[in-house]
C-alpha cells in the first residue's frame, strides 16, 4: 500500500467526512473538503497532467504556499508517476532557476505569489508547461482551477508502486552544496507508519498544520493523519492568537510547533495579550517540536501553562524522510533535552570516525537505519556512497547516549546553521556577500538566539582603504538573499584562517557567541 492508496481508501470508507480545513483568519476565510472531494480533485488534476504529456519519471516543480490545493497538486503529480519537486517558498528567481535545472523539470505548478519571481527566471527556464494557481494566469500558463474543472475524476489507470520514486527534495539553497535527494513511495509510507505509531492518531484527531508543506517535516507528520483518516487543519497565517483560535474553534487535538512559535505563544500569555480563560483548549492532547534543538526550559514553561497536554520531541532530516527516526516519546518528558531513542521501525548507532560504536557517554556521529532512508543523492553516487553505508545513514550530527539509552545531540559535524527550523549552509551566505566590491573576506556562522535557536552572523573584513557600513551590507543582502538567509548580526573584523586557507569557524563561534 502507498500513500496514494490511503487517500483512495479514506474516500471509500469515509467519503463525506472532512479531510482538510484551510484557514486564513485575516480574510475571514475558511474552506473545507471531504475525502471524496479531495480524491476527485487529485484525480482531475492528475488526468489533466497526463493529457498534457506528464508521466512516469517526469519531474514537476511544485511552488505554492500552504493550502489544500498544495496537497492536491502534490498528490496529483505522484499519481501520474512523475516526481514531485517541492521548492522552498522563500526561494529567489535565481534559486528557482538553479533547482529547475538540476531537476531537469519540464512542468511547473506555481501559486500566484511566485508569478514575479518565475517571470524573471522564465526566459532561462526549460519549462514547457506552467500551471498557475491563482487569479489571472499570465500568458502561456494554464489555469489550475480550470484544468481541474474540465478534467474527469476517474482514477488514474496505473499508480506507482512502493519502490518507485516519489520526489526530489532540495535540502539547501542554490550555492555551496544543494544536495537534491531522491525519495521513494516506500519512504513516504514509512513516515506515515512511524508517525502514526508515535502519536497514535485516530479518526477523532485534528492535526493543526502550520509548518511549510514543501518541507519534509510538516507533511510527513500529517501523513500520520492520512493513515488514520483523521482531519487536519491548515493554518496559513501564523501568530499566537491564530494558533489558539484554530485549536479552540476547530477543536484541534495535535499541534506541531517550531521553537519560535512556542516562544511567541508563551510571551503573549506572559504579557496577558492572550488569556487562556478566553479559550477552550481541553481538546488539545499533544504538542510536539522538531527541526531544531529544543531548550528544556522552554518545555517546562509550556507545561506550566498546559500541564495536561502531552509533549514529544522529534528528530529527523530530509535524508530520513523527515522526522521520526529518533523521538523522545510522550512517556519520557522527564528526559526533555534528549532527542530520544530510535523511532518505530528504526535503528540507531553512534560511532567513532573509524566506524566502531562509541561507549555510553562518549561523543560520536549519529547513524540511523530504516525504510525512511532516502534512495540516493540525485546523480551523485560518490556522496550517496559516503552517506549511506550498509544501509546506515550517516547524519553528520554528533551525539552521545546516556546510561538509559537516550540520545542527546552535542554539535553538528558540519557548520550547518539552523534558524527557525530552516537549514542554511554558511557558504551560501559567504559567496553572495563576497561578491560585494567592498568586501575583502567574509565568514558566516550561527550564533545562539533564544527564539530561533540560531541566527546568521557574518564577520566581514572590508577591502583596504574602503568604508563599509552595516547598512550597505543589509541592503545588499536584501537584494541578493532570501529573507531567512540574511545575516541578523554583522561584525567587522579579520577573518581567521588556518595555514591551509580554511576559515577557523570554531574561533569565530567562540568569539561571537
Amino acid at each position: 500500500m502507498t500513500i496514494l492508496n490511503l487517500i483512495s481508501r479514506n474516500r471509500a470508507e469515509r467519503p463525506d467526512e472532512t479531510a482538510l480545513v484551510e484557514l486564513a483568519p485575516s480574510r475571514n476565510y475558511r474552506r473545507s473538503i471531504t475525502w471524496r472531494q479531495f480524491d476527485d480533485r487529485i484525480n482531475q488534476l492528475a488526468n489533466a497532467l497526463i493529457s498534457g504529456g506528464t508521466g512516469r519519471g517526469d519531474k514537476v516543480i511544485h511552488l505554492m504556499m500552504n493550502s489544500i490545493d498544495w496537497l492536491v497538486g502534490y498528490f496529483a503529480i505522484l499519481r501520474t508517476g512523475a516526481w514531485a519537486v517541492p521548492l522552498n517558498f522563500r526561494f529567489t528567481s535565481k534559486d528557482i532557476l538553479y533547482c529547475a535545472g538540476i531537476a531537469e523539470a519540464d512542468v511547473m505548478i506555481l501559486g500566484e505569489e511566485f508569478a514575479e519571481r518565475v517571470e524573471q527566471a522564465r526566459p532561462n527556464l526549460k519549462i514547457r508547461r506552467y500551471i498557475f494557481a491563482g487569479h489571472s494566469a499570465p500568458a502561456g500558463m494554464d489555469d489550475f482551477s480550470r484544468l481541474i474543472e474540465n478534467s474527469p475524476a476517474n482514477p488514474v489507470s496505473a499508480e506507482p508502486g512502493l519502490d518507485d520514486i516519489s520526489g526530489l527534495y532540495f535540502t539547501s539553497g542554490t550555492t555551496g552544496d544543494p544536495k537534491p535527494i531522491v525519495l521513494t513511495h516506500k519512504n513516504l509510507m514509512c513516515a506515515a507508519i512511524t508517525e502514526q505509531n508515535h502519536h497514535r492518531q485516530t479518526t477523532g484527531d485534528n492535526f493543526i498544520l502550520l509548518p511549510p508543506l514543501y518541507h519534509t517535516g510538516a507533511k510527513m507528520h500529517w501523513f500520520g493523519s492520512l493513515l488514520s483518516a483523521s482531519r487536519a487543519t491548515i493554518l496559513t497565517e501564523i501568530n499566537p492568537k491564530n494558533i489558539l483560535d484554530a485549536i479552540h474553534f476547530e477543536r484541534g487535538t495535535i499541534v506541531w510547533l517550531l521553537v519560535p512559535w512556542v516562544q511567541d505563544i508563551l510571551g503573549a500569555l506572559d504579557r496577558e495579550e492572550l488569556k487562556l480563560g478566553d479559550y477552550d483548549l481541553s481538546c488539545l492532547r499533544l504538542m510536539h517540536i522538531g527541526a531544531q534543538p529544543v531548550p528544556p526550559s522552554l518545555v517546562k514553561r509550556w507545561k506550566q501553562y498546559f500541564p495536561g497536554v502531552a509533549y514529544d520531541t522529534n528528530y529527523g532530516l530530509s535524508e530520513s524522510t523527515g522526522p521520526g527516526c529518533v523521538h523522545l516519546g510522550v512517556e519520557n518528558e522527564h528526559k526533555v533535552g534528549a532527542i530520544g531513542k530510535a523511532g518505530f521501525g528504526w535503528q540507531t548507532r553512534i560511532v567513532h570516525e573509524a566506524g566502531s560504536d562509541v561507549k555510553p557517554g562518549e561523543v560520536g556521529e549519529l547513524l540511523v537505519k530504516g525504510d525512511g532512508v532516502m534512495k540516493e543523492y540525485y546523480k551523485n553516487p560518490d556522496r550517496t556512497a559516503h552517506t549511506i553505508r550498509d544501509g546506515w545513514l550517516y547524519t553528520g550530527d554528533m551525539a552521545r547516549e546516556d546510561s538509559d539509552g537516550f540520545i542527546y545531540l552535542v554539535d553538528r559535524k558540519k557548520d550547518l546553521i539552523i534558524t527557525g527550523g530552516e537549514n542554511i549552509f554558511p557558504v551560501e551566505v559567504e559567496e553572495v556577500i563576497s561578491a560585494h566590491p567592498k568586501v575583502y573576506d567574509v565568514a558566516a556562522i550561527g550564533v545562539k538566539d533564544e527564539r530561533l535557536g540560531e541566527i546568521v552572523a557574518v564577520v566581514i573584513d572590508p577591502q583596504p582603504g574602503t568604508e563599509l557600513t552595516r547598512e550597505e551590507i543589509t541592503r545588499y543582502c536584501e537584494e541578493n538573499l532570501p529573507r531567512y538567509k540574511r545575516p541578523r548580526q554583522i561584525f567587522f573584523d579579520k577573518v581567521p584562517r588556518n595555514p591551509t586557507g580554511k576559515i577557523e569557524k570554531p574561533v569565530l563561534r567562540a568569539r561571537y557567541n
